[in-house]
């Protein structure tokens, strides 16, 4: 995830902000509550957050078993060289004791990388637009089961009729254009809520993630990424309302007002030739200002934005939309559409590195 170099960093500044971080995480691990029961027995708390950490950080699901056997042969491994564990506890000891953790513990975390990125470095690696930082959100399931449940699952009927548990969150990453690190900050689980009636999902786990994390992060200058679920106007004037801007995917279907707006009216135009491994394509840029993201006197105005490449043929070959709050020109349009494509990120570079490595 690229702990060991950021931005302009040198290694061995790299290197001091790992270290760095660590320490933070087992001060972070270390205020965990006990679940031992009066009996501390002779594995501090910190070890089984440091242990459990260590096994995602280093990519093995058998990282620790390794990590005991290289302790047994050499003396010292790296959980207790680089992670600073005195002693390595056993896969279900580890779940034993954090399984009672609150996520929300490991805020400090996320709160430290998000001071880092309003200092040079980081600032200079990941800010667009101006100074702006892009934030992405999108859901993600991590676990499902016809079997195992508990109650904090989400629930769905199959084709073959059985009910599905399941788990997801909403993620939260800062992405940009033209670089392959991605920072993620606090996720929000979707999860069931008390009081509600209806099932849990990614748009209000995006109200909850806003009321709880926008004021911290409004020193970064955000303007949020979202697929066509959040191009809506409760989200979009949610965000707009706090002085902050958005661009979200717009597809035709979902917005059937904005279109028609749209197709009645003039597009203003821009085109660019752009020439990538030896071959040339056309990005050619369509923008309309001020239409009503949904029908209704009430509907909020936004700007609307389509993009599409053309091969040397003339062909179509991506095409793609965006609503968003930030002015539109031909000086800037590239650049937008560009940081509005750098969404995908998350998906890529955030939930494929967490989940399958």
């Amino acid at each position: 995830m690229g702990f060991t170099r950021f931005g302009k960093c040198d290694s061995l500044a790299g290197m001091g902000l790992l270290t760095d971080l660590l320490e933070g995480l087992k001060t972070v691990c270390a205020g965990f509550p006990d679940a031992r029961k009066g009996r501390s027995g002779n594995i501090a708390v910190a070890d089984f957050g440091l242990s459990a950490f260590s096994m995602f950080f280093m990519q093995s699901a058998s990282f620790l078993s390794f990590q005991r056997n290289l302790e047994k042969g050499h003396g010292r491994s790296n959980c207790q060289t680089l992670f600073g564990i005195k002693k390595i506890p056993s896969d279900n000891y580890i779940r034993n004791n954090l399984d009672s953790v609150e996520p929300n513990r490991l805020q400090p975390c996320f709160t430290r990388m998000e001071n880092l990125l309003a200092e040079p470095a980081l600032k200079q690696e990941f800010s667009r637009l101006g100074g702006r930082t892009l934030i992405a959100w999108d859901g993600t399931e991590y676990f499902n089961s016809y079997k195992i449940s508990c109650s904090n699952c989400s629930t769905r009927k199959r084709s073959n009729g059985k009910t599905e548990c399941f788990h997801t969150f909403l993620g939260a990453t800062v992405v940009a254009p033209g670089t392959t690190r991605v920072m993620p900050l606090m996720p929000e689980f979707i999860a069931p809520q008390d009081g509600a009636e209806k099932q849990d999902c990614e748009r209000n786990a995006a109200k909850r993630w806003y009321k709880e994390h926008a004021a911290r992060v409004g020193k970064l200058k955000p303007v949020y990424l979202g697929d066509d679920l959040f191009a809506c106007q409760p989200v979009a004037e949610m965000i707009t309302s706090n002085g902050d801007d958005f661009i979200f995917t717009c597809k035709e279907t979902s917005h059937k007002a904005l279109y028609d707006f749209i197709n009645g009216g003039t597009k203003e135009k821009h085109e660019e030739k752009v020439r990538k491994r030896g071959k040339t394509s056309t990005f050619r840029y369509r923008w309309v200002e001020n239409v009503p993201i949904r029908d209704g006197k009430d509907a909020m105005n936004v700007n609307w934005i389509g993009f599409q490449i053309l091969d040397a043929k003339g062909a179509v070959t991506y095409s793609m939309a965006w609503v968003t709050s930030l002015p539109v020109s031909k000086q800037n349009v590239a650049e937008i559409v560009a940081c509005a494509r750098a969404r995908w990120k998350i998906e890529n570079e955030s939930f494929n590195i967490l989940k399958n490595h």
